[in-house]
C-alpha cells in the first residue's frame, strides 16, 4: 500500500482509541502547553525520569517542554495525547541537520498511563506526519534497561536495525514506502482492531443499560425501547430515566443521567432533538461509556455538537436517527421492533433501520438469526467498518450483512471488509445511486469480495444459502428434478450465470441410469419418484469430483415418496440447494439447514453468489511490485501546478513512472487506461478495450489486479506490457493525488497519447488510526 503523499499535517486535533478502549485526543503541542508538559515530566519517578533523560536532573522537565513547546526546530512536530483534557504522553521528531529525510523521535509517557498503547499510537502519527514531509527514516535512541520502549519500536511493524554502545541502544527504521508497507499497515490494522472491539464491548456486551425517555405511555419509541429490552430477558442492570415519572411499568425512574447508581455502558437516548445535546453531556459527566441516539431531526450543527460531546468524554456513539441495537444472544434488544430477533450466526449492520427491521425479520423465520444489529441512522461515529471489526471477533458472526449508503473512509473499509472477507461472507445491496456512483461503488465491492446483491429479496435468497451451506469450490452445478422443464429452466440459468451444468459420465452415470430417466445433462427422475432413489441420487451426484454444488428441484404429487425428507436426509458433502415449486415463501429451510426456494433462477443465483465468493477466496491477493526505477520526487515537481498539462509536461511525467510515448502509432487494437483520483474512494484505474468490455480497480493494483484488468482483452499483443503499464499507471495515481484525471490512448504496446488533468490537494492518511 502505498504511503508517500497520502498525509498531511493535521492541524485540527484528531481522536483515537487505545488499547483498551480509552479515547485520546492527539494534537500539535502549542506554546500554552508548556506548563502541562513541563509538569507531566516532573512528576515522572526518578526511574522513568532517568529511562527518558539519561540523567537525574530535575531540569530535564523544563528543558524538554522548552523544547518541545517553545523552541521547536525548524522542521520539527510534538504531538500531544490527552485523556480526559488530561496530558497523557508527547512525542516529537527533529530532522538532522545533515541529513533532512532522516529525524530523530523522542516519547514520554505520563506515569499512570504505561501499558495503554498511547506510544505506539503517538509514533503511527509521527509516521504519518513524517511522511508527508518526504523524511524517510526515523532514528531513536534508549537505554538498553529501557524494555517498554523498545517493545513499542519492535512492535511497531517496522523494521529495525540496532546498534549498542555503552549500555545505550541506537534504533534506525525505515518508514513505509511503496510496495512495502502491508507488514506495517498490518500491524497498525490488527492494533485498531483491538482498540475498537475494546471500545464496541459498551454496546454489544453492557454489563448495564440505561434507557432515557421512556414514556409511562404505551405506543412511544422510548417505552417500545425499554419494554424490549425487558421482555427479552437481557441479565445485567437496567436503569431508566425520566424526569416527569416516578415509575414505567415497575422500574424506578431516576430524574437525570447524573443519578445513575454507576457508569452505565450503555445509554439509549430516546427524547425530543432540542434536549438531545445537554443528556448527552450528562451521560459524559457520569462516565457512560456509549451511547445510541434514536432521535432524528438534529441538524448539521447539533450532529457536530453531539459528536463533540461523545468525543469529549470518550463515549463511543450509535445515530443519531437509528432503530437502535440487538444482541438477541445477551437478551439484549434496545429497538423499538414489534418482534425480537432469534439469536443466530448473521451481523447485521444498516442504515435504514426499517429495512433492517425487516430483514432481521426474514433472518429469524428462516432460523439463521441475528448474532448482532446495528442501525446506526446518520452514523457520525459507529460504521459498518466498525461493525466489521466486531464481528471479526465476537466468536459468533459467521455471515455478515451491511447496508451502507455511503463511506466515511472507503480505503480503510475496503481494507478491512477484504480481510474480513477471507473468513467469513460479507454480503450487500448494490443500490441505485446512478451509473457512475454505483460502478464505483461495485468495484469498490468486487475488490473487498463482497457478495453484491441486486435488491432485497436477493440479499435474503443468498443469506439463506451462505449461511447454512459450505462454500463451493468451483462453478460446476449438479441439477436433479423430479420436473424435466424444471431442471431445463435450472440449466438456462446457470448458463445466463456463468455456471457449468454438469453432465454425469462413467460409473456414475450408469448408477443413475438405475434410478432416473434422463441422465445427460440436468438428471430427470420423472414425477413418480421414491425418497430413497431422490435421497441416492442426490448423494451419488455429491459424491463427483467434478461437481462442486447441487440443486434438487421438486414437485410433490400424489405419485412421489416425501422428496423434502429426502433432501434433508442426503449426506451432502457439497452445497445443495433447493427448489419446492409449489411453496410460497421465495425461500425457507428445511430441517434448518437446506435452503429451499420458489423457483429454480432464485437457486441458482443465490448459489452463483456463493461460487463467486469461493473463486475471490481462492484466488492469490497479489503483490503490489516496487517499482525501484520510478522518479517520484521529479514527478511531485510537474504537478505542482492546476490544469491540464501540456504535451511535454505530461510526456516527461509518464517517463517518471517509465511509460514512454510512442512518436507514431504503433498497430494493435486500441485500448483505453483512464485514472479517476476520487477524492473520497481514492485513485480508479479503468481498462477500455474495443466497444464494450470495460474494467476498474482501485489502486493500489497488485499483479494480480493487473492481469484482471486485461482478462478481456486477449488480443492485445503483448499482456505483460501491458500489465506492467497498469502497475506503473497505479503507482502514479497513488504517489500523485494531485492527478485528478489521467487518459491513455494506447496502440498496442505504447502509450501514443496522454491527457493529464491536476490539482492542488493535501490529502489526508486514509489508514491512520484516529476516530472520525
Amino acid at each position: 500500500m502505498s504511503m508517500a503523499r497520502e498525509v498531511s499535517e493535521p492541524l485540527d486535533p484528531v481522536y483515537a482509541l487505545l488499547a483498551d478502549g480509552t479515547t485520546v485526543e492527539i494534537r500539535p503541542a502549542v506554546p500554552d502547553d508548556f506548563d502541562a508538559v513541563k509538569a507531566m515530566h516532573d512528576a515522572m519517578s526518578p526511574d522513568n525520569s532517568y529511562l527518558r533523560f539519561f540523567n537525574m536532573s530535575r531540569l530535564s522537565g523544563e528543558i524538554e517542554a522548552r523544547r518541545i513547546c517553545r523552541n521547536p526546530a525548524p522542521g520539527s512536530t510534538a504531538l500531544l495525547a490527552l485523556a480526559d483534557g488530561e496530558l497523557a504522553g508527547v512525542a516529537s521528531y527533529v530532522p538532522s541537520r545533515d541529513r533532512p529525510d532522516q529525524a530523530e523521535v523522542a516519547f514520554a509517557v505520563a506515569d499512570h498511563m504505561h501499558h495503554k498503547g498511547i506510544a505506539t499510537l503517538l509514533l503511527e502519527h509521527l509516521v504519518s506526519l513524517a511522511r508527508s514531509q518526504q523524511i524517510a527514516t526515523f532514528r531513536a535512541q534508549t537505554l538498553s534497561e529501557n524494555k517498554a520502549m523498545l517493545n513499542v519500536f519492535a512492535g511497531a511493524g517496522l523494521p529495525v536495525k540496532r546498534r549498542y554502545a555503552e549500555g545505550v541502544i541506537e534504533l534506525t527504521f525505515p518508514l513505509p514506502v511503496q510496495g512495502d508497507s502491508d507488514s506495517y499497515l498490518d500491524a497498525v490494522a490488527e492494533r485498531e482492531r483491538r482498540a475498537d472491539v475494546a471500545s464496541l464491548r459498551h454496546i454489544f456486551a453492557p454489563q448495564s443499560v440505561a434507557v432515557i425517555g421512556a414514556s409511562r405511555r404505551r405506543g412511544t419509541v422510548g417505552r417500545a425501547i425499554l419494554d424490549n429490552v425487558r421482555a427479552c430477558g437481557y441479565g445485567g442492570r437496567l436503569y431508566t430515566v425520566n424526569p416527569r415519572a416516578r415509575q414505567i411499568g415497575g422500574e424506578r425512574c431516576l430524574a437525570s443521567p447524573l443519578d445513575l447508581p454507576e457508569p452505565a455502558d450503555l445509554a439509549v437516548i430516546a427524547l425530543p432533538a432540542g434536549k438531545v445535546l445537554d443528556v448527552a453531556e450528562q451521560c459524559g459527566q457520569r462516565g457512560v461509556r456509549s451511547l445510541v441516539v434514536v432521535t432524528s431531526g438534529l441538524d448539521a450543527a447539533q450532529n457536530a455538537d453531539l459528536l463533540a460531546v461523545c468525543r469529549r468524554h470518550g463515549m463511543r456513539l450509535v445515530g443519531p436517527d437509528c432503530f437502535g441495537v440487538a444482541v438477541p444472544g445477551i437478551g439484549l434488544d434496545a429497538t423499538f421492533a414489534v418482534r425480537p430477533a432469534r439469536p443466530g450466526v448473521t451481523g447485521l449492520v444498516m442504515q435504514s433501520g426499517g429495512l433492517g427491521f425487516a430483514l432481521v425479520d426474514h433472518l429469524s423465520r428462516l432460523g439463521i438469526g441475528i448474532s448482532s444489529f446495528a442501525s446506526v441512522g446518520d452514523k457520525l461515529d459507529v460504521s459498518g467498518n466498525d461493525m466489521l471489526l466486531w464481528w471479526e471477533r465476537d466468536g459468533l458472526t459467521r455471515l455478515a450483512v451491511l447496508y451502507i449508503e455511503s463511506f466515511g473512509n472507503p480505503r480503510k473499509f475496503a481494507r478491512t471488509a477484504r480481510r474480513v472477507s477471507c473468513a467469513m461472507p460479507v454480503l450487500t445491496v448494490l443500490a441505485d445511486h446512478g451509473e457512475d456512483s454505483s460502478g464505483v461503488a461495485l468495484a469498490l465491492f468486487e475488490q473487498a469480495g463482497i457478495i453484491t446483491t441486486r435488491g432485497f429479496g436477493e440479499l435474503v435468497e443468498a443469506a439463506a444459502l451462505l449461511a447454512t451451506q459450505p462454500v463451493p469450490a468451483g462453478r460446476t452445478v449438479a441439477i436433479v428434478s423430479n420436473v424435466g422443464s424444471a431442471g431445463q429452466l435450472a440449466a438456462d440459468a446457470c448458463a445466463d450465470r456463468g455456471l457449468s451444468v454438469h453432465h454425469p459420465h462413467g460409473q456414475a452415470r450408469r448408477r443413475l441410469r438405475t434410478l432416473a430417466r434422463a441422465v445427460t445433462g440436468p438428471v430427470e427422475t420423472g414425477a413418480p419418484v421414491s425418497a430413497e432413489a431422490f435421497r441416492q441420487c442426490l448423494e451419488l451426484l455429491a459424491a463427483d469430483d467434478e461437481v462442486d454444488a447441487v440443486v434438487a428441484i421438486v414437485l410433490p404429487t400424489g405419485a412421489t415418496g416425501d422428496l423434502e425428507a429426502a433432501i434433508q436426509q442426503a449426506d451432502m458433502p457439497k452445497p445443495l440447494a433447493a427448489v419446492v415449486l409449489t411453496q410460497p415463501e421465495s425461500v425457507r429451510l428445511l430441517g434448518d439447514r437446506v435452503p429451499a426456494y420458489g423457483s429454480p433462477e432464485a437457486a441458482v443465483r443465490a448459489l452463483a453468489h456463493a461460487a463467486g465468493y469461493g473463486t475471490w477466496r481462492a484466488a492469490s491477493r497479489g503483490q503490489v511490485p516496487a517499482l525501484p526505477d520510478v522518479r517520484t520526487e521529479d514527478a511531485r515537481a510537474l504537478v505542482r501546478t492546476s490544469g491540464w498539462l501540456g504535451p511535454a509536461q505530461a510526456a516527461e511525467l509518464l517517463r517518471c513512472y517509465g511509460i514512454p510515448l510512442a512518436d507514431l502509432a504503433p498497430p494493435g487494437p486500441p485500448v483505453k487506461v483512464r485514472v479517476a483520483g476520487d477524492r473520497v474512494f481514492g485513485p480508479l484505474v479503468t481498462v477500455e478495450a474495443g466497444d464494450s468490455a470495460r474494467t476498474a480497480r482501485f489502486t493500489p493494483l497488485t499483479d494480480v489486479d493487473a492481469a484482471y484488468l486485461t482478462s478481456r482483452d486477449r488480443s492485445h499483443p503483448d499482456l505483460d506490457v501491458l500489465q506492467d503499464l497498469l502497475l506503473r499507471v497505479s503507482r502514479l495515481a497513488d504517489d500523485l493525488p494531485e492527478v485528478t484525471e489521467l487518459d491513455l490512448d494506447l496502440g498496442g504496446p505504447a502509450v501514443i497519447n496522454a491527457r493529464v488533468m491536476v490539482e492542488p490537494y493535501q490529502p489526508q492518511d486514509p489508514f491512520l488510526r484516529k476516530l472520525r
